[in-house]
């Protein structure tokens, strides 16, 4: 008898086991992070320099001397304080971190989130509203949070696959080729006439998010911006149901 084909073979254990295995903290050695109350204003008109990425002589070989060395050459002369943003998530990723990461964290986005979205790109915006699902201090920080980890994890795994198509990113699928096959789960399938999937899925979190003082800016840019992205799922489904309404008022 053939064994069952699992997708991921172990179940959840291994998947914990691999989960688990990329989330080691880094060792400081003699280093630390800045002190809850520093000098935020000073950061955001500092500028990392390319030495950032380069050991100096009298630098400790940590691992997280070399976990910054590398973050820092994707800000080379941007600010030290999205400079500080990117090192306190690649902490707060992991199972344990500095104490002061969270409240630095939270702190960061309450005080500087207009140079922070005006600096950052989408990428390190996303990791950002990310990082709320574990650090939030609210419920609600958590919750949205949690939620934008889903969306946009799913998005970027079916967007990487799809990649793999033929089609361009802004290339809706054709209504010809559709093969009438189960959906995984035995989920019922997607009307483009009158389903409401899309919306159910996008509208909620929105909501939730811009309701938190301190998340409503990072999240109101990124939901704002997904509106406006042309080549997503999301458009893809917007032009599918256009194109079937058209039909539908052709008969």
């Amino acid at each position: 008898m053939n064994e069952e084909r699992l997708t991921y073979s172990g179940g959840l254990s291994a998947m914990m086991d691999r989960y688990e295995g990329r989330r080691d903290p880094f060792d400081f050695g003699p280093e630390s992070l800045p002190s809850l109350d520093t000098d935020l204003d000073a950061m955001r008109s500092q500028v990392v320099p390319e030495s950032a990425t380069v050991r100096q002589p009298d630098a400790p070989n940590t691992s997280w001397a070399r976990k910054r060395r590398q973050i820092a050459e994707e800000f080379v002369g941007n600010s030290q304080l999205c400079f500080l943003n990117a090192q306190l998530i690649s902490n707060l990723r992991k199972r344990s971190y500095p104490d002061i990461a969270p409240a630095l964290f939270r702190r960061l986005w309450a005080e500087e989130s207009a140079h922070l979205l005006e600096h950052l790109s989408l990428r390190w915006q996303v990791s950002s509203i990310q990082t709320f699902a574990e650090h939030g201090d609210t419920p609600a920080q958590r919750e949205a949070g949690h939620a934008f980890r889903m969306l946009f994890g799913v998005m970027k795994l079916y967007e990487f696959e799809r990649t793999f198509s033929g089609l361009g990113p802004k290339q809706d699928f054709g209504f010809g080729k559709r093969k009438r096959v189960r959906l995984p789960l035995d989920m019922e399938p997607f009307s483009l006439k009158s389903g409401g999937l899309d919306i159910n899925l996008l509208a909620p979190v929105w909501e939730l998010a811009v309701s938190d003082p301190v998340m409503a800016p990072l999240a109101d840019a990124l939901m704002s911006e997904l509106n406006r992205e042309s080549g997503g799922v999301f458009r893809r489904i917007d032009i599918m149901r256009q194109k079937r309404l058209r039909q539908e008022t052709r008969k």
